[in-house]
């Protein structure tokens, strides 16, 4: 999602909203990158290929998605064994929830931070000069 601007100022002024989810004891479980995983788990039903289509070591990707289920305290992902042909990973129904949801906060969260940088950055900064 491309970041905003200060309108009609010609400021070079942006503004970057990152969400980050917390379990019970504030540690951070889910950001963008979390998300961008299980987004391509569920595209491509394989974790290896997410992670590769991230350039993410496979390693990197399966520490996330535990910390993940640490996080939400249940499995966000069904394996199916037996290899490229009848094996794969997809979201259980809690995961694409949770990938829904994601999404949708995180589109509130950015057209409100839009919004608001706009209207605090609309004129232009006093005291011009360095």
């Amino acid at each position: 999602m491309p970041r905003a601007r200060a309108r009609g100022t010609g400021s070079p002024l942006q503004i970057d909203v990152r969400l980050t989810l917390l379990d019970g004891q504030g540690q951070h479980f889910m950001g963008i990158g979390v998300y961008w995983l299980l987004a391509g788990i569920d595209r491509h039903r394989s974790i290896r290929e997410a992670a590769r289509e991230m350039e993410l070591s496979y390693p990197k990707a399966l520490r996330m998605l535990a910390k993940l289920e640490a996080g939400i305290g249940h499995p966000i992902l069904v394996r199916h064994k037996g290899g490229s042909q009848r094996g794969g990973t997809e979201l259980t129904s809690q995961g694409r929830d949770l990938l829904g949801r994601y999404a949708d906060l995180l589109g509130r969260v950015r057209r409100f931070a839009d919004g608001a940088f706009a209207a605090a950055f609309a004129a232009p900064l006093e005291g011009g000069g360095g």
